[in-house]
């Protein structure tokens, strides 16, 4: 009978003929690193959403539904323009780009208007 060898160490396995790993912890190890790179890509992509979503609100001033700014402070604070949850368009055909409640209009110049989402 051929030996079998744990998928994770490599340590031969004894015990049932299905049994692909040596003990639990090789298991959860294994199938930890499978999905440990995807997860790790979506943590990475949230977290900058997120980061977006809350340079967007400090923009605004307190109290207020919308500010303007420059396309040159959005950057200076970190915001990832290839980041966003969705986008809008309106009947005039302006595009606003969004992470989560808060987002932007590309104005003339450079200029951008922020926005929070009426609730």
């Amino acid at each position: 009978m051929e030996q079998r060898h744990c998928l994770n160490c490599g340590a031969p396995i004894q015990g049932r003929v299905d049994k692909k790993f040596c003990d639990d912890q090789c298991r959860n190890t294994y199938n930890y690193q499978q999905t440990a790179d995807s997860n790790n890509l979506i943590r990475r992509i949230n977290h900058a959403l997120k980061r977006n979503r809350n340079i967007l609100e400090s923009l605004i001033p307190e109290g207020e539904e919308m500010a303007k700014t420059t396309k040159e402070r959005m950057i200076q604070e970190g915001f990832q323009f290839k980041y966003s949850t969705h986008s809008y368009e309106t009947k005039k055909g302006s595009v606003y780009t969004y992470c989560y409640d808060f987002g932007y209009l590309p104005l003339d110049a450079g200029w951008m208007l922020i926005v929070k989402v009426k609730e």
